[in-house]
């Protein structure tokens, strides 16, 4: 099973920390901020009971997942609360985010991550923004 590349935007961004504690998952971020030095850039970890490891997702990031075992548990510590109408998702394989998934064969993916906006589309409207760190 796969799980595209999901955000919650702002007026309630949500940074996320993630584990998981039955199985193994690959777990991906993407920065989505415009004007980040790292946008559309991603990084990829392997989450397991085993390795205990695991993901801080911050707001401003998108967040998605490749189970790598039969059966997997994930848990998320948020931030902030579930608020389906500022959710948005990015297509889980698009080739300007460039996401090694590692698959031998087509993925279980929901239908709604399979007609996902690409990364080019996202951009064009986006949702987050960088904002430089200051001295204060």
């Amino acid at each position: 099973v796969l799980r595209g590349i999901h955000f919650q935007g702002p007026p309630q961004p949500q940074l996320k920390l993630v584990r998981c504690t039955v199985g193994r998952i690959l777990d991906i971020a993407v920065d989505l901020r415009v004007g980040s030095p790292t946008l559309g850039q991603h990084v990829a970890v392997e989450l397991s009971a085993e390795n205990r490891k695991q993901l801080l997702v911050p707001a401003g990031f998108g967040h998605g997942f490749l189970t790598l075992s039969d059966a997997a548990e994930i848990q998320y510590k948020c931030d902030a609360y579930y608020a389906p109408e500022v959710e948005g998702a990015i297509l889980w394989n698009d080739p300007d985010l460039g996401i090694p998934w590692g698959l031998l064969e087509a993925p279980s993916v929901s239908g709604r991550d399979a007609q996902a906006p690409s990364f080019a589309a996202y951009l064009r409207s986006p949702v987050f923004r960088f904002e430089q760190p200051t001295n204060d």
